[in-house]
Parts: C-alpha cells; sequence; structure tokens
C-alpha cells in the first residue's frame, strides 16, 4: 500500500519538473479567487469569503443564503481529522452514522447529495460516502443551506458541502504532527509547502495513521497522499495540476448494525463495544483523484477558468450483517448474511467559465456565465453464499459473540442481476449575476440549464432516463449600514427519478425549493459575524406507489405532493473577546409529510421523527493571558430526543433521548515552533445511538483521549 502512495509523490514530483513555469505571482487581481481567513491558524474562527454559493467571488455576509464555514484554526485545536467530525460540529448538519464505514448526512430535514471541491461540483446520485474522509488536506470547509442548483444542477434543498483544499505558499512552510489516543491510535501528518525556485511553488501533504477501535474486532488504516502545483505560465495566467490518493482498510467494519428492539417491543441494551461484525470480515476503500485548472485573467475585470477533474473510488470487501429480531429472554433469533461487494466509481467532470464586472447606469455589477459536461460510470457486484450453509449463519447471543463466524464461499449465483452497470452523461449551462440596484440594494439573480441522461441496469432494475430542467436563483440584499446585510432569496433544484406511472411513462424529476429570509451583521470591527435565518424548504413531485393501479407483477408509481421542512437557524462565529474564539449555532427545524406521499411510501413518515427538532453546537477556545501560549477549549453538541417507528402494527418505537456530547481540549506552545494538544472527547461518557436514519443502529463513541506533538518551521 505504501508503495503506491510513493509512486504518486514521484508522479506529482515528475509533473512539477516538466511544466515548471514563472512562479505564481501574489497579484491583487488574484485576490478573486483565494480564500480570506481572518488571523493565524492557530487563533481564529472567523471566515468572510466563501465560493460554494455562487461563482461571483462574494463575500459571505453579500451572499443571500446561510453559508457555515469550519476553518482549520478550529480543525487543529480539536483534532477534527475526518469529515465526520467536522459536519458534526457544522451548525444545522447532522450526521447519520448508520455504519463505521458509510454514513450519510442531513441538512433541514433532506439528504445532502451535493458536495464539491473547490466550488467544482462532483454530480452523484448517492449521498452517502463510502470509508472516512480525512480533512489534512482541506484548509476549510464550506457549507451553503438550502438549494443550491446555481452551482450543482440536481439535488436536493438541503446543503452543498465544499472541501476547500490547501493551496501553496510562496514562502517555505512545514508542519509535522504526531498523536498517539485512545485504542492504539497512532497518526503521522506532514504538511510542506513553498516555492522550488521562481518558477514553481508546491505542497504536498502525507498522512499514515493506524487504530482500533472501542467496537469490538474494528480497526482501521489509513493514508493519504496530496499534491499540488501552481504555475505562472505568463503574467495574467495561471495553471494548477494536482493528484490525491487516500485508502482507508477497515478490518471488522460494520454492515448494518445492532438490532434496536427485541421481540416484545422493548428496547435492547448491548455494550457500547457490540459489534455485528465477523473476525474475517473487511472494507478497503480507495480514492483517487486528479485536477487541472487554468486561469487566464483578461484586462483588469475578467477571467477565464477551465477545470477538468477526474476521480476514481473502488472498494474491495467481504462483510457480515446480522438481521432479524432477538428473543427477549435468550437473545437468540438473529441471522447473518454474508456478502462480497466490490465497486468501481468513475466521474470526469470538465467545466468552463467567465467572470467579469461592468459598469452601467453608474453602478457596477458582476456576472459569470460557463458550461460543465460530466460523464459517470458506476459499477458494482454482490456475491453471496446459497450453496455451503455459511452464508446465513444462525447467530448466538449478540452480547456473547465473539466474532466467530463461518467462513462462507462467495460465489455469483444470479448472473443476470448480480449488481449495477450504469452510466450517467450530464451536461449543465448557467449564469449567474449580481446587479447593484443602488449602492445599498443587491440582486442576485441567476439560471442553470441540466440535462442528465443514463442508461443501464441496477440489480435487475432498468436505470434508464433522460430529463432536463431549468433552475434559478434570485436574492436581494439591503445593506442597513456597513455592517448589517439582510436578505431573501429563494432558489431551487431538480432530482430525475426513474419510476415509471400507470401510463408507462417517466415521472418528472423531483423539484426542491428553499425560501430564506436573514440577517447578516458583522461586530465588533468585524471580529465578529452574526447570521439569523428563517427558511422554508419543499420538495414536491416525489414517486410514491400507485396502489390502485399497480398489479402483483407490477408496481407503478404516482408523483406526490413531498416533503416541507420550515424553521430558523442563528450562528455567530469570530472573536469574542477577552481571548475567547467561538463557533455557535441553533437550529430549529419542523418538518411536515403530506398524506399523500405519507401513504405512499412508509419510510418517508419516519423522517419527521428521526431528525432532531432542535440541534445546538458550540466549539470554543480561549487563550489564556497569564500564561502565554496556553489556550482551553470545548467542542459541544446537543440535541432533543428523536424515535424511529420500528413496527406500526405493534406500535414498536425505538427511543433516543435529548443527549449532549461534550469535547475538551487543552493546547500550549511550549515555543514558537513546538506545540501540544491534549483532547478529551466525549469527557461525559454519554451512551447514545449513533443515528436512527435506518431501522438499526450503533452506539457513539464513549471517553477518549489524544495527544498531539505538532513541530512547524
Amino acid at each position: 500500500m505504501t508503495s503506491r502512495v510513493f509512486k504518486l509523490s514521484a508522479l506529482f514530483v515528475a509533473t512539477s519538473a516538466i511544466l515548471s513555469g514563472h512562479a505564481f505571482a501574489d497579484d491583487g487581481k488574484k485576490d478573486i479567487e483565494k480564500i480570506q481567513v481572518l488571523g493565524d491558524k492557530h487563533s481564529n474562527y472567523l471566515a468572510v469569503e466563501a465560493e460554494t454559493a455562487t461563482k461571483l467571488g462574494i463575500s459571505i455576509k453579500e451572499t443571500p443564503q446561510s453559508v457555515r464555514v469550519v476553518t482549520r484554526a478550529l480543525m487543529d485545536d480539536f483534532s477534527l481529522d475526518d469529515v465526520n467530525q467536522v459536519l458534526e460540529t457544522t451548525p444545522g448538519v447532522s450526521v447519520e452514522k448508520i455504519e463505521t464505514d458509510r454514513t450519510y448526512y442531513k441538512a433541514r430535514g433532506f439528504d445532502i447529495v451535493n458536495f464539491q471541491v473547490d466550488g467544482l461540483g462532483l454530480p452523484q446520485e448517492r449521498g452517502s460516502l463510502q470509508g472516512t474522509l480525512d480533512t489534512a488536506i482541506y484548509q476549510r470547509i464550506e457549507v451553503v443551506m438550502g438549494a443550491n442548483g446555481m452551482m450543482t444542477g440536481a439535488g436536493n434543498p438541503s446543503a452543498t458541502v465544499n472541501f476547500i483544499r490547501k493551496r501553496p505558499t510562496a514562502d517555505l512552510r512545514a508542519d509535522v504532527s504526531v498523536t498517539a489516543g485512545s485504542w492504539s491510535n497512532k497518526r503521522v501528518e506532514a504538511d510542506v509547502s513553498g516555492s522550488f525556485n521562481d518558477m514553481v511553488s508546491s505542497r504536498a501533504v502525507v498522512v499514515k495513521q493506524k487504530r482500533d477501535s472501542y467496537l469490538d474486532r474494528y480497526a482501521v488504516d489509513r493514508e493519504v497522499f496530496y499534491g499540488i502545483t501552481e504555475f505562472a505560465l505568463t503574467d495574467t495566467t495561471t495553471l494548477t495540476t494536482s493528484l490525491t490518493y487516500q485508502s482507508n482498510d477497515a478490518d471488522s467494519p460494520l454492515w448494518g448494525a445492532l438490532a434496536l428492539f427485541d421481540n416484545k417491543g422493548q428496547p435492547t441494551n448491548y455494550d457500547v463495544s457490540t459489534s455485528t461484525a465477523a473476525d474475517w470480515a473487511y472494507w478497503n476503500n480507495t480514492s483517487k483523484q486528479a485536477f487541472v485548472e487554468l486561469e487566464q485573467y483578461i484586462g483588469d475585470e475578467w477571467s477565464v477558468i477551465a477545470r477538468y477533474a477526474h476521480t476514481q473510488n473502488e472498494q474491495d470487501s467481504n462483510l457480515f450483517y446480522v438481521y432479524g429480531t432477538p428473543d427477549a429472554e435468550t437473545g437468540l433469533g438473529l441471522t447473518g448474511y454474508a456478502s462480497d461487494y466490490q465497486l468501481r466509481d468513475r466521474l470526469n467532470l470538465f467545466d468552463v467559465y467567465a467572470r467579469g464586472s461592468f459598469e452601467l447606469f453608474g453602478q457596477e455589477h458582476i456576472v459569470a456565465f460557463g458550461a460543465s459536461e460530466a460523464d459517470m460510470y458506476y459499477f458494482d457486484r454482490s456475491l453471496y453464499d446459497y450453496q455451503t450453509g455459511n452464508g446465513f449463519p444462525p447467530m448466538p447471543n449478540m452480547n456473547e459473540w465473539d466474532g466467530v463466524a463461518p467462513v462462507p464461499t462467495l460465489v455469483d449465483v444470479n448472473p443476470a442481476a448480480p449488481g449495477s452497470d450504469v452510466h450517467s452523461e450530464q451536461s449543465s449551462q448557467y449564469i449567474s449575476a449580481r446587479f447593484s440596484l443602488t449602492d445599498d440594494l443587491k440582486l442576485l439573480a441567476g439560471l442553470r440549464y441540466t440535462n442528465w441522461e443514463t442508461q443501464g441496469l441496477s440489480y435487475g432494475n432498468n436505470k434508464g432516463r433522460k430529463d432536463s430542467d431549468t433552475t434559478p436563483h434570485i436574492g436581494l440584499v439591503y445593506s442597513v449600514n456597513d455592517d448589517i446585510n439582510v436578505y431573501i432569496s429563494d432558489t431551487d433544484t431538480f432530482a430525475p427519478q426513474t419510476e415509471t406511472n400507470a401510463n408507462g411513462s417517466q415521472l418528472a424529476p423531483i423539484i426542491g425549493d428553499t425560501q430564506e429570509l436573514g440577517v447578516k451583521a458583522e461586530l465588533f470591527d468585524s471580529r465578529l459575524m452574526l447570521n439569523v435565518a428563517l427558511f422554508n424548504a419543499e420538495q414536491v413531485n416525489i414517486a410514491v406507489a400507485d396502489v390502485d393501479n399497480s398489479t402483483p407483477d407490477k408496481t407503478v408509481h404516482k408523483a406526490a405532493p413531498g416533503i416541507q421542512s420550515k424553521g430558523y437557524e442563528i450562528e455567530l462565529s469570530g472573536e469574542l473577546g477577552y481571548g475567547f474564539s467561538a463557533n455557535l449555532g441553533y437550529t430549529k427545524t419542523d418538518i411536515d409529510v403530506s398524506d399523500t406521499f405519507n401513504a405512499g411510501n412508509v419510510e418517508a413518515q419516519l423522517v419527521k421523527d428521526y431528525t432532531p427538532k432542535q440541534v445546538f453546537k458550540l466549539a470554543v477556545k480561549h487563550d489564556v493571558e497569564s500564561i502565554e501560549g496556553l489556550s482551553f477549549g470545548m467542542n459541544m453538541r446537543w440535541q432533543d430526543e428523536i424515535s424511529r417507528i420500528q413496527n406500526a402494527t405493534e406500535n414498536f418505537v425505538t427511543k433516543q433521548d435529548a443527549y449532549a456530547i461534550v469535547n475538551f481540549m487543552a493546547s500550549y506552545e511550549i515555543n514558537d515552533q513546538v506545540n501540544l494538544t491534549f483532547n478529551a472527547n466525549n469527557v461525559f461518557d454519554e451512551k447514545y445511538i449513533n443515528s436512527l436514519y435506518w431501522a438499526q443502529g450503533f452506539y457513539g463513541a464513549p471517553r477518549n483521549y489524544a495527544l498531539t506533538l505538532n513541530w512547524s518551521l
């Protein structure tokens, strides 16, 4: 595995040497594409600019949607080494850990399926992330709340997550950190950046981590390599190339999780460490990405940016699932289920757009327009053991099981439908503009036309479809004064679907819509930002079973009104004064499911129950004035009660009471180059179910610790 990382490293260095040109110029014109983060990496949680909601290069305060940002400083302080930890800290986002190596994310009651890298949308149909995505390569992570049809086209009115990668620096910088923690956690991370000469600047990040787990038998071996090089081919032309490699090899991972109720409807109460994974199970995830970007400035006001991205994900796994309902007295009644699962997922994406400003009627206006083409291929295969008897073994009481299960013979017994072989193409054209109606009133408006075509089969089901849609967005921002803006916006998304109606026609796409009214204020000389927003999000035209026109051999569908979500969000981020930095957020969400949708889709009625109505998140750090270099901090999240109806006939319901997870940190700068950070997580040892997104679930990590030594040049 390590050799593959070094091969990528060699390729990256060779590419840099071949393409060397003039060094990247620190020209004021290029600020339009850069992210500004106030304060150094150890002291500030405030970000003022983002590229997630538009391509216009406007600030967060000028954007008529809620934008959340987790800065590098916050990630470093609380050792947020993977995306799950970052999004658990992000106000308004719910992290649904259904398994150890597969996670879904929700916002405003809807699944998050839109993800970007440096503002480049990566089309996909599945909202889950496989494996655990490491955060060492990112400078910050942005989340724009609500629909975001301008940047992503197809999707849900939930949120868009944008991973902003680290960029090269002109001066030489180096960071090396070593972490040791609970459950034999060992992690080494190195980050080196600078100029090779006057012709090229580069940055490389390498991570190696091995750890066991609080879960029985579970262990992870992770490797990350990231390399990026910037070249200024001329004073106005910049070329950027990058490679990313990440492997996440898991032993005895969860596929599915624990039964949450017994045959009497009573909640099960397993040990926190209980796992349904067999000792021979594994789940290896490998991700590779290559990016090329060419930016050309035309005069002082315009630029053209062309980007190409190639991503490739592969999975190799032998998994063990446990299903059924245990007996209340004996714990028996569960059955094992073994599978060999293979996956290949490939994306080629090309995006080109122009951006600039112009004057009209005495005001300056900004416009961006462009087009993108995406080619996607998805293949997976599931193999089972229906022959030897080892594929579906009866299970003992899970409290007494040691992970020993018969080894199955996993073969293809159904060649006609062993998995998926699906090819999709997406073509988009878009335009967005901000018009200055007056000095204080700005109109943001745009359109995106998306054409989506899919061909192929998935487990015997025809995934063929052809859809197109135009998604508008519009917003008004009014500057009350230099510090306070109020805004209103309406944004759309669409999502193609393959279901057909009684006439055999494919149903029209699902339409998502978000209206938002809010205020953004910069306080205390712009050291603190407040965002208060009221939102109303809705998704309509969702396929449900048409019972009246279906037959035992064929189910047809009809469109239903769907789900409505409304509520409000409050976020405060930046410096509070007296040495305190904070990022806090409160979200109140009310979900309403239409009667038509409820009747045709059993899962729909569960959304309202397993989505917390109230969530509060707080990350705060205090620099101790009396002891130079010493800092303390707390990172906590609280949510109210959630539940899931498991059996409506028997009235079996799983409940998770309201709970809070509290993490502490202490950091001391031994000198200008050496820093020591101690993290204590779940300090009150709260026992809780990670998610009720599925009928099964597993417990969150108990109290644990980590110590990190960081050296910086």
